[in-house]
Order: C-alpha cells, then structure tokens, then sequence
C-alpha cells in the first residue's frame, strides 16, 4: 500500500555559490520526515531504476530555465505523488537503494551522526528495557533487537511494531503514531516535539482473533496479557462488571491464558482508541471518542445536551477515505516553515443504501488512517487464506484523477492540502494527492 507522504511545504534556500534552490519539507504520516532537494530525489529516482526499470512511477522533469511559482508548485505536487505512489511496490520498500537513501536524508535533515546510542523501549505493563543499537539503525532492525533480548519467536515480528506512545498526566495514554519500518526511532524520537514521547512495543493487527496464532509462543502470550491488562486499565476495553470480576480472579492466579481467552469477548478488546477529538455527526462540532479495531469504528459521540450515544462504523461499507490538513504554515518567514497539524479524516458510508461523508477532526487522522488499512488488509489475507484459488490483482496505474469503486471492499484513501477544494461528484468522489486503490 501506499505510505503517508506528503511535501506540504518547501521554501528557496542559497547555496555556498549564491545560487537558489528549493529544500522540500517531505512529511510521514503527518510529521516532518526529512528535508531534500530535487537534484537529491532525482538522483535516487536514478538509482532505483537501475534496480527496477521502468516498473516504477514517472518522476518529474528538469526544468532548465526558471520556475514560475506555478511551475514549482506542479513540481511538488509531482514529487510527492512520486513518493506516494514508488511506496505501492513492496520490493522498492524493502530494496538497499530505498532504505539506505531514506536513512541518510533523515539523519542529515536532523543533523544527527551515526554513532552508538542507547534506546528505551516501553512494554505494554509501561516497564522499558535498554538497548544498544546504532542511531541509523531502522525500526524493523530495532524490532529484531527487542524481540532478541525478550525472546520473541522471530516468526511473529510481523504481529508486532514499534510506535511513539505519549505518556500524560494521570495515567493517560495516548498512541503517536506507528513508525516505518524503514524509519530511524532513534532519530524520529528526537525530533517529534511531543512532550513525554516515548517509543513503545505493541501488537499491530486489528482482529482480536489473530491472538490464537501467538498462543504458542509464551513471550509473545505475556506481550499480550500485558497489552490486555493496560487497555483495560485505561478504559479502552470494555469489560462488564461481571467480566471484570473474572479477570482480576485470572490475573491473581496470574492464569494468562484465561485471562486472554476472556478478554477476547470484552467490549472493544484489541481496540486502539483515540484521543477525544470532534465529528460532524449528529452536528458539527459533536464531540468524540474513536475505538478502531474488528473490522469497525466504534464512536462514542457527545451531544449538544451532554447525553452520549454509541454509533459503529462497519468497514465494510466504508468507500473510500481522506485525509486533509486544515493547519496554515507556521514561521513561514524563518528557516523552519513548520505545519500547524490540524487535520481531518473524512470517509463514505454506506447508510440506508446511500452513500455518505462522515468527517473526524483529529490530529491523529494519519493514525486511524493506517488502522483502517490494516484491517482492510487483514481482510484480504482472511478471504484468500478462506478461498486459496482467489486471485487479487492489482490494476495498472491509471492516469486519470477520478476512479469509479465496485462495491467490493478496496483500501482508497486520499491526502489532501487544504488548498486543495474538496469536489464530492454524485456518484464518485474526486480526489486531489494521495489515491489507495489496491492492495
């Protein structure tokens, strides 16, 4: 699938021989990434195609005389629907020539050596554990670190991921955002400027079903009963009083099979939830708590008379999503030109045989985006697992910036700038940047 990429901003720089030229703020699900220039990503467009020919998305041209603003406009654009799209081969992702460039842009771009360091990792129970890794080492090589020094079985890596957790007053938890595997946690630590940012290990799949595949491995068994006890300390999971009482007997006789087998069927276990946030249901302005996971979006809404009501979302009449920023640049005269992260998560419902757009502002909208692939993809290994002559193809690149969906359940999302208009056809959808179509 796609990763989220996005160049919201670039700014003219001088070189050291007075020349001009545009450093592109390239961001990942919704944070600054890394900073590079055009000659840089041309170069290393040079190099992929030595590797995969002409199987990868057309980059944009050289311009040999001066860009009009419009001109460099249309250029970042194509830039970052170059990155979107060279990230939908999962071969480039996994290539030397992608990891390796990626690494020394974000080590360069937060002037951060290559060197030996220490990093903590939090467990589900909040305890950390200590290692010793190179800063340019990336977070699936900081995973198979972790996973040595606990002794999770190396088969059941895929089950989990590293994350930026952020630890608020009072107990609170609140999940950042999943890390890449070819990002660098090290240097992404650093350089996030959330307070109380810690990089944390969790489970990353989104069917509680696919515990029974870790059974059998009693590290990854204690991950999960760990997991299990936090989310129900913070009220993500659900028990009723009577589960609730059956739980806390399991956990005294610290029978964590029992305990897990249980937990399966509490309310919203396996669940990531989200920081309380706004919807534009039943009114703009609603407030919310999202819990994403089972193949559904569970909302608890607050109305206008502080009465709540709980409205799920199944994923299989979602069409399509977008994520959209509504931030304005900040500093847009110094060095930096960051990016007031305000963003919203707007999706297409099928209800009552009509398809509508339900909106959610969120600044974790990168996040629940990625949840909602997860479990589209999840999804498609169940059907083809369930049926082994299923086929799924994936269609050509089109050209065109309108794609008409069968109501088969796809992974489409979108990212869109806020100045870009959002245009909804009557029976389709428009979409601007970033286009999921397959898997």
């Amino acid at each position: 699938m796609k990763m989220h990429f996005c160049i919201p901003v670039s700014q003219q720089r001088s070189d050291a021989l007075g020349g001009r030229y545009v450093l592109y703020s390239v961001h990942l699900d919704g944070f600054l990434f890394c900073r590079v220039r055009y000659s840089q990503l041309h170069g290393w467009n040079e190099q992929l195609r030595r590797v995969f020919g002409n199987c990868l998305p057309p980059f944009p041209p050289k311009y040999y005389l001066a860009m009009t603003t419009a001109m460099a406009d249309e250029r970042r654009d194509q830039l970052e629907q170059y990155l979107q799209n060279v990230t939908m081969d999962p071969n480039v992702l996994r290539s030397d020539v992608f990891v390796e460039f990626l690494k020394l842009a974000q080590l360069n771009t937060f002037d951060i050596a290559t060197k030996k360091a220490y990093l903590d990792i939090f467990l589900p129970n909040e305890q950390s554990i200590r290692i010793e890794i190179i800063t340019s080492d990336t977070a699936e090589r900081v995973l198979e670190v972790v996973s040595h020094k606990i002794g999770l079985c190396r088969e059941l890596l895929g089950y989990f991921g590293l994350f930026l957790i952020r630890f608020g007053k009072e107990g609170k938890l609140s999940v950042v955002k999943k890390l890449a595997d070819f990002e660098l946690p090290y240097v992404s630590l650093g350089s996030s400027e959330v307070e109380n940012c810690k990089v944390g290990l969790r489970k990353w799949y989104m069917a509680p079903s696919l515990d029974s595949v870790l059974m059998d491995c009693r590290v990854a068994v204690d991950l999960l009963y760990m997991q299990a006890i936090q989310d129900i300390e913070k009220g993500w999971a659900k028990p009723t009083q009577a589960q609730r009482q059956k739980l806390e007997a399991f956990q005294k006789e610290d029978s964590q099979t029992k305990f897990l087998e249980l937990a399966r069927e509490v309310r919203h276990y396996g669940y990531l939830q989200l920081d309380p946030c706004t919807c534009d249901y039943p009114e703009s302005g609603s407030g919310a708590v999202l819990s994403v996971g089972n193949n559904e979006i569970s909302c608890c809404i607050t109305l206008p008379d502080s009465q709540t009501q709980d409205i799920v979302f199944q994923m299989s009449r979602v069409k399509c999503w977008q994520v959209t920023f509504l931030g304005t640049l900040l500093d847009t005269d110094g060095p930096q030109r960051t990016l007031n992260q305000n963003l919203e998560l707007r999706f297409q419902y099928s209800e009552d045989s009509c398809w509508q757009w339900f909106v959610i502002y969120t600044k974790q909208a990168f996040l629940l985006s990625s949840c909602l692939k997860k479990m589209i993809s999840e999804k498609m290994v169940k059907l083809a697992a369930e049926n082994t002559e299923m086929q799924i193809e994936v269609p050509e690149q089109s050209k065109s910036k309108k794609y008409h969906i069968q109501q088969s359940q796809k992974d489409y999302s979108s990212f869109l700038s806020r100045k870009s208009k959002i245009k909804i056809a009557k029976d389709d959808c428009v979409f601007g940047n970033i286009k999921e179509e397959d898997l």
